[in-house]
């Protein structure tokens, strides 16, 4: 209801926002073609493994979503690059970009391997977090897998958030889409062992997100190399040299994201260790309920990585009022994309688990957790543009502060009491995402305002 609200006071300043409006739907719209790539492949890998066996659809919940909380923060860390490309971009200065490029491939490699060293210790304390022990031995292959294959993700997230920069969003679109093809090709030979291959259930899932992850850090690589509109970055790649002044930029940048983005995904995954105490039904509707939640988050991001690009491109020019207006016209279309994506998920929200499961507890649980995933569609689209919109303009460390009070202060607790202590399970759990992401948001776009006021 809020959403509609909005909107409506928003048609009155139609004029002042059109131009912002038709720029940011162009920008936005190749990413958020990629990013449903994303979602088909989330639907595909949660509906294939669990029609194979629900045991390995509540492992695979477990698993993913640890590696959903450091996948995410990693990707974090590499947005740190896109206002460094735009405010470049905006200055014309091409080789410039091409220079940054390396020394973020850089810093990346080394977040990669601080990443993998951490989740490898985790590996070993699996049985140390209160899982269901039966779905210990499913967890610790699967999980040693999608390990190897995280320092694909940051590589390719780096040459994406480089073409995003220079809004060329295309090409990270169609490596994407042809990714997550190959990834669902491989699990249907994989997972089932169709045409004579092995059939390896929950770990045919991750050996074809493994090689799909290869496939597109090769695909990225190439395109970078050889792309004719890529030369003169290209160029500036090959001529630039890894310094100390980039790579302590793109920290500065890349940190107070990592764990912006890291704590609200903890809100979401560490919340799994939780419905883990509950049970396996609760864990396989939980996988369920993510891989739903990723429909509008994904959608969501795709429409914000432009406000992104758009604000930076504005800052780099010294434009503050576009600034503004970029920020804002951003927000509106993700409301109008709240509404889009969520009211299907209400109206299904009895066949939703039907088409993952068959078994009736985990359709029922599903039903009833989706009431508090309505609830927070408004705060999520609030704290996914503005938290972009502050990366836009480099003005990214508050953003830690705001990010602990909201899901670690507020959103955690809240779950525990709810789902645990009062005893409402999944459900209770699930409650607590509202609070944290309307708070989030809010502290988001306070500090935008002043941040901008602050540029004139």
């Amino acid at each position: 209801m809020l959403d509609f609200i909005y909107l409506c006071m928003m048609i009155f300043q139609y004029s002042l926002y059109k131009s912002h409006y038709k720029s940011s739907f162009i920008l936005g719209v190749p990413i958020i073609i990629g990013q449903i790539g994303n979602i088909v492949l989330s639907f595909a890998d949660t509906l294939m493994i669990g029609h194979h066996d629900t045991q390995e659809l509540a492992a695979a919940s477990f698993v993913n979503s640890i590696f959903n909380l450091f996948i995410l923060s990693s990707v974090g860390f590499t947005y740190g690059l896109t206002p460094l490309v735009g405010g470049l971009e905006g200055c014309g200065n091409h080789r410039g970009v091409g220079k940054i490029v390396k020394n973020s491939l850089g810093a990346n490699s080394a977040v990669a391997i601080v990443l993998v060293a951490f989740m490898f210790l985790l590996f070993m304390s699996l049985d140390y977090l209160g899982q269901p022990t039966e779905l210990l031995p499913i967890m610790k292959p699967y999980f040693l897998i999608l390990l190897f294959s995280l320092p694909f993700v940051l590589w390719f997230n780096t040459f994406k958030q480089f073409a995003d920069g220079i809004t060329d969003t295309r090409i990270p679109m169609w490596i994407l889409l042809s990714g997550n093809l190959l990834n669902i090709i491989g699990n249907y030979f994989l997972i089932y062992g169709a045409c004579g291959f092995p059939e390896l259930g929950l770990n045919g899932a991750g050996f074809s997100t493994l090689f799909a992850r290869i496939y597109m850090v090769a695909a990225a690589g190439f395109f970078f190399m050889r792309g004719r509109r890529y030369k003169v970055y290209w160029e500036g790649f090959r001529m630039g040299h890894l310094n100390k002044k980039d790579f302590l930029e793109l920290n500065r940048l890349g940190w107070p994201v990592f764990f912006q983005i890291g704590m609200e995904t903890a809100s979401f995954s560490l919340s799994s260790i939780m419905v883990g105490w509950i049970g396996t039904i609760a864990l396989a509707a939980h996988q369920i309920m993510l891989t739903v939640s990723q429909v509008c988050y994904l959608v969501y991001y795709g429409m914000s990585a432009a406000v992104a690009v758009r604000v930076a491109h504005f800052k780099g020019q010294h434009d503050v009022a576009n600034v503004k207006r970029a920020a804002n016209a951003g927000f509106h279309l993700i409301l109008l994309l709240a509404i889009v994506t969520s009211l299907p998920v209400f109206v299904l929200r009895n066949q939703i688990g039907l088409w993952f499961t068959e078994s009736p507890d985990v359709v029922q649980l599903v039903a009833l957790t989706v009431i508090p995933f309505m609830a927070y569609q408004f705060g999520d689209g609030l704290q996914c543009t503005f938290s972009n919109a502050l990366r836009g303009i480099g003005d990214v460390k508050p953003m830690v502060l705001y990010a602990f009070i909201s899901y670690f202060v507020v959103s955690l607790p809240v779950g525990y009491l709810f789902g645990i202590v009062l005893g409402y399970g999944l459900v209770g759990v699930w409650c607590a995402f509202p609070f944290g992401l309307t708070i989030a948001g809010i502290l988001y776009c306070l500090r935008f305002r002043k941040s901008v006021s602050l540029l004139h």
